[in-house]
């Protein structure tokens, strides 16, 4: 079972949230299997803001075993991150149409490509959402519209080959730790 560090707890739970409440998603089966596999889980149903928690000198965010589960301070609210996933997939909605397919099914094939690293793949979705967020008109700010682009890509990839989901998943994540961390971490205390 994969361990989740605590830096990307936020951007697991949102993404995940995010395809759950997105409509037309043709792999739910492999979704809730992520969840089932430990590669997504709730911890105590709260996240941690983690400018908040004190940085150890290895790089990993310090908390605590509770129950033998690992816990943060402060939290963020389940029902928080889920609201806000929904919020974010109705916006994802509006964007799935301006997606042409060409994009996606680039993104596939490198996914397919088991000689690209994660950090190759991680690149190439950063083309690609960069791209998208400059040729798609939005009136809403730039780190949100590449946030849901991320996501919406990741349900479009998924939707085009179930059996990528969780390589997909895992990397929009990297991406979205890497690129949008911050905002996400200020989008959820508004």
């Amino acid at each position: 079972m994969e361990q989740i560090n605590g830096s990307v707890q936020m951007e697991h739970a949102l993404l995940y949230a995010f395809l759950q409440a997105s409509s037309d998603c043709k792999f739910r089966e492999q979704l809730h299997s992520l969840q089932s596999q430990g590669i997504v889980s709730f911890v105590k149903g709260s996240y941690c803001y983690d400018d908040e928690v004190e940085l150890q000198t290895d790089g990993n965010r310090s908390g605590h075993l509770q129950n033998g589960e690992l816990v943060f301070d402060p939290q963020v609210n389940e029902e928080v991150v889920r609201i806000i996933a929904a919020q974010l997939a109705e916006i994802g909605d509006q964007f799935d149409k301006e997606i042409k397919a060409r994009v996606v099914n680039d993104l596939v094939q490198h996914f397919l490509n088991e000689n690209l690293s994660g950090e190759e793949i991680t690149q190439r979705m950063s083309e690609a959402v960069e791209g998208l967020a400059r040729a798609i008109p939005s009136d809403m700010e730039q780190e949100k519209a590449m946030l849901v682009l991320a996501m919406v890509l990741t349900k479009k990839i998924a939707n085009t080959m179930p059996s990528l989901l969780q390589r997909v998943f895992s990397t929009t994540v990297n991406y979205i730790s890497q690129q949008l961390h911050n905002y996400i971490v200020r989008m959820l205390r508004e």
